[in-house]
């Protein structure tokens, strides 16, 4: 671990920096990315602007470094697909863990993947790059899921398995993203996995699920 300035940090100084990247996830659950100055996080972290500056050029390095973990963790999504079967009873069970694990990282990381998601918009490319690594952990092994059934003529030889992954995974994170909002729909928490889960199935297998 080492500062701004290429020395390395110290168990005191790795403490520090822990502290303000914590407290820096904490400002961003509750306030706007733009208004989180280095000041506010130094101040909740109990140092100074100065120590932000050792660990950190800005609050945008700052933020970067707690979305490179993020995109890190993202790794565990990858085992809710890969080498999972998607036929009879197994393929509605794996759709639903899916749904469930993509739907918690995306609620466990909320805050950081708005950001992250506000700097891909503006075309900042750190910031699409781990949006990219993300959402990938999922998409490449939908496609071989999709690839695998299209080999054994259980799916139309003329789909496009990472046309139909990359839409499934695109459907997950715009209801990922948006699950607060599905209330002012009349749309209750408790029904959005299962019929979540009901698409994912339906566009990977292009049947219904044996339940």
């Amino acid at each position: 671990m080492r500062t701004v300035d290429g020395r390395v940090a110290g168990r005191r100084g790795q403490e520090t920096r822990q502290k303000l990247l914590d407290c820096l996830s904490e400002m961003l659950s509750s306030s706007p990315y733009r208004d989180v100055k280095v000041i506010d996080v130094a101040r909740r972290a109990g140092t100074s602007p100065a120590t932000f500056y050792q660990y950190f050029p800005d609050v945008e390095g700052a933020v970067l470094e707690l979305a490179e973990t993020m995109a890190a963790e993202s790794g565990s999504l990858t085992e809710l697909v890969r080498g999972r079967s998607w036929s009879g009873r197994a393929g509605w069970q794996t759709a639903q863990e899916l749904v469930d694990g993509f739907l918690e990282f995306w609620r466990h990381n909320d805050a950081i993947l708005r950001v992250v998601d506000l700097g891909a918009a503006e075309g900042e490319k750190r910031f699409s790059k781990i949006r990219l690594k993300v959402l990938n952990a999922v998409e490449t092994s939908l496609a071989e899921a999709v690839s695998e059934l299209q080999a054994k003529g259980r799916i139309d030889k003329d789909v496009n398995p990472g046309a139909i992954a990359g839409s499934l995974v695109a459907m997950l994170a715009a209801v990922a993203s948006h699950q607060k909002g599905f209330s002012s729909w009349g749309v209750k928490q408790a029904e959005i996995k299962p019929n979540l889960a009901l698409l994912l199935h339906l566009g990977v297998t292009g049947r219904k699920p044996t339940k």
